[in-house]
């Protein structure tokens, strides 16, 4: 999710660790900070802000030959020095930086504070480097290694110890960690790219497996402590590749880490025993919940779009009458709102202008106000009187993908949370939780059918218009398949309800104006069928999404592209993945700039 760059060996430590974190800052960040021996003691520099601020701040004034460095992400707690890794322990002589999520970092800083540690900051990492201290007796590898099994959630964690200046200790679990070792120093990073300046011979870590770090040796070990042997590799790849994680746009890169993304997403947030949703967010107003009657989704383009899934899902599974709203209309049609109704904001950035300027409204109106958003410390997340965050990480194409997929898990979530306050049984809750659960499997599979869908692309590239065509949950998904696809390709596409098909949009319909139609086997199959053989007998070429095993499917389309069978309120967070990969490699193949399309800004912080 952020940055971590670690250096032992021969040079000044502190402009190798600043150039590793600029070589990351494609990640997204709103802080950084170094620490290295210097002398007898640590010496640590934070800023919030950009790197240059920490530059700025250090001013060459700083030599060492072993440090660590970050850019962090904002997840627990505001963008702040205080928050800004690497954090330190009671005594200062241990620094840490980590990537990840400590789950129950809460009940850790409780037991800690009753023994007499003092926290600085609101992180969940900080836990760590107190936990290592309560260990630590003179050896920091043993240190770390009792500490790692009380930790419940992910980490990626590199250690720093005034007592062993020229020792780095790195273990991994469920975030990213490589080690380069070139001829007299060793490097550590979250990612290739703030290494491959310096070697391209590395080791990548495996989840629980910890590292003993030297400027001219490693030694590692596995969960039960036993030295093992890797084998060393050597990358390929351009600096900007490496950035790209092998990717050739970040947009591909974000599809390909949406497994991650949605088990980020649930991660810590359902009891699947209980057939409950955990949402820590929601707590400080979960008796204002249980009140609520009506909920208005407000949002705009991508994040409507998975707002329109939601409303599908709240009324047919939790009982909540549900309606959402073009955030950039909400203050102008005068909704009807009472004490009864709450207003939720959706946003990958937390600063749409439009959706901020609506929660503002509802706020006026006195009404409950929630968020989900991505980005921590953002002015919704700091607006809203509760929400959930996404824990994706940055995005950093301009197309929404990654964000999407999270959006509608967190929506699923949020569905078992308010049904199971009112009609859902405890079976339903179970059943969706369990499903949740296999969605990032499925999705995995999906992907792997990128150069099947690659050549689809290949055939349509040409055509100048398209339809895309859904029913029920799978029509939010149709609107979204024509935005990504208008986006990054600036191809004429609607997407339609395909039970107006009939209504207006069959007059289109030729040779010359391929369809695509989600239709997977749910409820609505048959009407789609339906659908799909007035289409076909007007000659129009059909690109289907359907549903593994569905044998007859290819009697009508022309092109098939089949996705795993799962529930039906959770289908979209599958048949996007096709549409996100067909959209991504027609504008490829148009030679457009698929990160960066004419017009568009990532955040929309104007109305």
């Amino acid at each position: 999710m952020c940055g971590i760059v670690g250096y032992v060996g021969k040079n000044n430590a502190v402009p190798i660790l600043l150039d590793g974190l600029k070589r990351l800052e494609y990640r997204g960040y709103d802080s950084a900070g170094v620490a290295v021996v210097v002398g007898n003691i640590i010496s640590e520099i934070k800023s919030v802000g950009r790197i240059k601020n920490l530059e700025e701040k250090i001013n060459g004034s700083v030599e060492s030959f072993c440090g660590i460095a970050h850019t962090r992400w904002a997840t627990h707690g505001l963008p702040t020095e205080a928050n800004a890794h690497p954090h330190a322990d009671c005594t200062g002589k241990i620094r840490i930086v980590h990537n990840g999520i400590i789950e129950n970092y809460q009940q850790l800083k409780a037991h800690l504070m009753q023994e007499g540690h003092i926290f600085v900051s609101e992180t969940d990492t900080e836990v760590i480097a107190h936990l290592i201290e309560t260990f630590y007796t003179g050896d920091i590898f043993v240190a770390v290694n009792k500490t790692l099994p009380l930790l419940q959630g992910t980490y990626g964690l590199v250690v720093l110890s005034q007592d062993e200046p020229e020792t780095l200790i790195v273990a991994k679990r469920g975030s990213p960690l490589v080690i380069g070792l070139a001829e007299t120093e060793t490097i550590v990073a979250s990612d290739v790219s703030a290494i491959l300046r310096y070697t391209k011979k590395v080791i990548y870590l495996e989840d629980n497996e910890v590292a003993v770090v030297n400027k001219d040796n490693v030694s590692i070990f596995n969960a039960d402590l036993n030295k093992i042997e890797k084998p060393l590799e050597y990358i390929e790849w351009t600096l900007d590749q490496a950035e790209k994680s092998g990717h050739e746009h970040f947009m591909h890169k974000e599809i390909f880490e949406q497994p991650e993304s949605i088990r980020n997403s649930l991660r810590g947030r359902y009891i699947i025993k209980n057939g409950l949703a955990v949402l820590g967010g929601l707590d400080g107003v979960a008796n204002k919940l249980r009140q609520v009657e009506h909920l208005t989704i407000v949002a705009c383009g991508t994040a409507r779009n998975a707002g329109l899934v939601g409303e599908y899902m709240l009324e047919e599974f939790a009982g909540m009458p549900t309606e959402v709203d073009y955030a950039s209309e909400f203050r102008y049609r005068q909704p009807i709102l009472d004490k009864a109704s709450a207003v939720l904001a959706v946003s990958q950035s937390g600063e749409t202008a439009d959706t901020l300027a609506a929660i503002k409204e509802a706020k006026e109106k006195n009404i409950l106000t929630l968020g989900v958003v991505n980005v921590v410390g953002s002015s919704i997340a700091r607006l809203t009187d509760a929400g959930v965050y996404n824990h994706i990480g940055p995005e950093m194409a301009v197309a929404s993908t990654k964000a999407f997929v999270s959006q509608l898990a967190i929506f699923a979530l949020l569905t078992v949370k308010l049904g199971r306050q009112r009609q859902m049984s405890l079976a339903t809750g179970q059943q969706i939780l369990k499903e949740l659960e296999l969605l990032p499997a499925k999705v995995a599979l999906i992907l792997l059918q990128d150069e099947a869908i690659k050549t689809i692309a290949q055939k349509y590239c040409e055509a100048t218009n398209f339809a895309f065509l859904g029913r029920k949950y799978n029509y939010p998904v149709a609107i979204e398949g024509a935005i990504k696809l208008k986006e990054v390709s600036y191809i004429h596409a609607e997407g339609f309800a395909a039970g107006e098909l009939k209504h207006g949009p069959i007059a289109m319909i030729d040779e010359n104006f391929p369809s695509i139609f989600i239709v997977p086997q749910d409820s609505v199959y048959e009407k789609n069928i339906s659908n799909l053989l007035e289409i076909k007998a007007r000659n129009g070429k059909i690109i289907a999404i359907a549903t593994e095993g569905d044998n007859d499917i290819a009697k009508i389309a022309d092109e098939v592209i089949f996705i795993p069978k799962t529930l039906e309120m959770l289908t979209p967070i599958l048949s996007v993945i096709p549409l996100q990969l067909f959209a991504y490699h027609v504008a490829v193949l148009k030679g457009l700039d698929v990160d960066k399309p004419r017009n568009l800004a990532k955040s929309v912080t104007v109305e």
